[in-house]
């Protein structure tokens, strides 16, 4: 694809976003949260892809975002930094409501923006140098790519709020035992450890795994009774695919299912 500050590449079924600015830590521009959103449109059109990993060029996953570009707007800045969170938004929400699972290979800093995009991903795997840090209130700002949502519910609110108003940093191992991650391996394994998860899930039941992120997102916000009544659809609604009869008799069969996506 014809972006200058990140790279979207598939294969076997896999979207690999890598954020291509390394000169600038990998921050997030206006140019880049537009090119985000694009990628994710790409992305939500495309059946074929059924696995998503979103990761860094060079030494740094994303070091936030780039201040430096709304200094130089001025009066401007409110103006620019709407628009870019309106496509950095839109762009997690897209990939949000898309079926495929999405992985965070985290290499390096995650900051501002990077923590927020990490927390976003359904499953997120670190390199052991890692550090994640909010950052927002040390530039004097609050917190934006969905961190608000995502954080609370993960890792539970009081974690959240000392990360967000202490701008503790967190080691790729704290990151873990605090569930901010699900796995830390070597710093050059990073990579290649989530395409094999992603390419692993992308011959998974994707509607299934559709279903899995509508529920778990919406689950803060309902009662027991409508999320059992949620669930209930769901599960009705997957017995009916394809995917649903396949796992049916491959499991009574005792044999692999064959999942289409």
């Amino acid at each position: 694809m014809g972006y200058q500050t990140l790279e979207l590449e598939v294969a076997s079924g896999v979207a690999t976003i890598t954020f291509n600015r390394p000169e600038s830590m990998n921050a997030m521009s206006p140019q880049m949260g537009a090119e985000l959103h694009d990628a994710a449109l790409v992305i939500d059109a495309d059946a074929d892809i059924r696995a998503v990993v979103l990761t860094g060029a060079g030494k740094v996953f994303c070091a936030g975002g780039d201040l430096s570009e709304f200094a130089a707007a001025g009066k401007g800045a409110r103006t620019l930094l709407m628009k870019m969170t309106g496509d950095l938004h839109l762009a997690l929400s897209r990939l949000a409501r898309n079926p495929a699972p999405v992985i965070a290979a985290v290499n390096g800093t995650a900051a501002g923006a990077g923590f927020s995009l990490l927390m976003a991903a359904d499953l997120a795997i670190a390199g052991q140098s890692a550090v994640m840090t909010m950052a927002y209130t040390n530039a004097g700002l609050s917190p934006d790519g969905s961190s608000t949502y995502y954080m609370p519910r993960k890792i539970g609110d009081r974690r959240t709020r000392e990360l967000m108003l202490t701008n503790r940093v967190l080691s790729a191992d704290e990151a873990l035992d605090w569930g901010v991650v699900n796995q830390v391996v070597a710093d050059e394994d990073v990579l290649s450890t989530a395409t094999k998860l992603a390419t692993k899930l992308a011959k998974g039941p994707t509607q299934a795994f559709g279903q899995v992120k509508s529920l778990l997102d919406g689950s803060f916000d309902h009662s027991l009774e409508t999320q059992m009544e949620l669930e209930a659809r769901g599960i009705a609604a997957m017995i009916d695919t394809p995917d649903g009869q396949e796992g049916l008799h491959a499991f009574l069969q005792k044999r692999k299912p064959d999942f289409k996506g």
